[in-house]
């Protein structure tokens, strides 16, 4: 009890305070912690340090040990070998009324046992600083008040948790947590079973958690997701840590194949500097070799461009500004983009170079709508060689970047078999020749 009374003491001060820069230290460690349940090693060797007032995600395969590592952090599992310290003090000494005022968990489930209502749920979180037999106080119906409150869920406070969906359901948890007023936060997966509105607004709380002085950790299955909100990334495979590091550093593609045995695209976040990481299916190497050209700028093209090399195909690019994402994708893979200077507009021997090798290729590829003076380069090719990704006005074979390969496999076959070039091939609108013609003379009248 001694040990309790001591740890609320020390607790007082550590929640709830703005991190001053000058202060940023690791506050929550581990040092090569060993785990194994029923004789088989979950995690080895595993170190961590985060500091006050950042933003953890733990990112990996299935299987890699993320659960195991948070339940390690929070006190529930004693590590075979190691140590987690919180403010430089060992949880394995501590009570687990002690370890709950320094770490507060949100599960990966949702569900609740008994049929509470918002504000028990949340008042559950009182329960480390309060002895067994003990009521509510006016410090713990602040805290509670105050947990609400930022998680907007106050205003169903005297609903049952049974009637929330997930997405609520989730911020009532973390409510739960904050109501702990522990420095740390450890959350499971929380955005595991939300639909995207919901995932974004789960993150922007804990971001907005994390600049008010929290230290987080959270594991997170969706990579992209993990990039554009936590500061760093420590990066699990097979219980160990494979790289750890600012989202650039973790997430790329030899470190994604090595954890995940996948292939990957890794290209930027439109309107981020995060890292937008594309999954790609394993590239058959019997399978044939096609010319494909890329008309379009931005993070989106570049994206196509990495898709479409990593397949096998022999891709070309333009026009493009200088220094635009899909032209420095284009040189990473020693394709010779035809750019102009930025915001120089397009030269006419630029456009017919561009329109040469689109003309050349087996197949074009536009991604989002192609300014008047790209138009002929995009329309070089028939209709039914041609595959758009967002670009209204053009016709095509509607497709997606993760379903590129699939689209272009399609009009490569219809091509083998004669039937590339025939009026809506495989259900593709046809715009042919005469067609594309009046609408770029209207493209050039509209222009003078």
């Amino acid at each position: 009890m001694a040990d309790d009374e001591a740890e609320a003491g020390t607790d007082t001060s550590a929640t709830g305070s703005t991190v001053d820069a000058d202060d940023a230290r690791p506050y929550l460690e581990a040092t090569d912690v060993t785990v194994s349940i029923g004789g088989t090693t979950v995690l080895e060797g595993v170190d961590l340090a985060v500091e006050t007032g950042s933003f953890l995600g733990v990112v990996g395969p299935n299987g890699a040990g993320k659960t195991t590592l948070l339940r390690t952090l929070r006190g529930s599992l004693a590590p075979d070998r190691g140590r987690v310290r919180v403010d430089d003090e060992d949880l394995t000494t501590r009570s687990a009324r002690a370890v709950a005022r320094r770490v507060a968990s949100v599960p990966q489930d949702t569900t609740l046992s008994f049929d509470f209502s918002v504000e028990q749920v949340v008042g559950m979180g009182r329960t480390p600083h309060r002895s067994r037999f003990s009521t509510a106080d006016a410090d713990d119906r602040e805290a509670v008040t105050d947990a609400m409150a930022t998680t907007d869920t106050a205003r169903f406070a005297d609903r049952s948790v049974g009637t929330l969906s997930g997405g609520e359901r989730q911020r009532v948890l973390v409510a739960r947590a904050l109501a702990q007023e522990t420095p740390v936060l450890l959350l499971d997966e929380p955005t595991g079973s939300l639909d995207v509105n919901h995932t974004v607004e789960t993150l922007e709380l804990v971001r907005d958690l994390v600049e008010a002085g929290k230290t987080v950790v959270a594991a997170i299955h969706d990579l992209n997701v993990a990039a554009r909100y936590c500061d760093e990334l420590l990066l699990l495979a097979d219980g160990r840590v494979r790289s750890v590091g600012t989202p650039e550093t973790v997430l790329s593609e030899p470190a994604l194949r090595d954890a995940f045995d996948a292939r990957t695209v890794v290209t930027e976040q439109p309107g981020s500097t995060a890292p937008l990481v594309t999954a790609l299916p394993d590239h058959d190497p019997d399978a044939a070799s096609r010319r494909v050209h890329v008309v379009g700028t931005g993070q989106r093209a570049a994206t196509a461009v990495g898709v479409l090399v990593a397949a096998g195909h022999e891709v070309s690019v333009g026009v493009v500004p200088a220094g635009d994402a899909a032209a420095e994708r284009a040189r990473e893979i020693g394709a010779d983009p035809v750019t102009v200077p930025p915001f120089a507009g397009v030269s006419d021997d630029a456009a017919a170079a561009a329109t040469d090798r689109a003309a050349a290729a087996d197949v074009t590829v536009v991604v989002g709508s192609p300014f008047t003076d790209n138009r002929r380069v995009a329309t070089a090719l028939p209709g039914s060689r041609r595959v758009v990704i967002d670009a209204s006005g053009i016709e095509g074979r509607e497709a997606t970047l993760e379903g590129l390969g699939d689209a272009i496999e399609l009009i490569g076959a219809g091509k083998k078999s004669g039937a590339g070039d025939a009026d809506e091939a495989d259900g593709v609108e046809r715009t042919d020749g005469m067609e594309e013609g009046k609408a770029d003379q209207a493209n050039r009248t509209n222009d003078r």
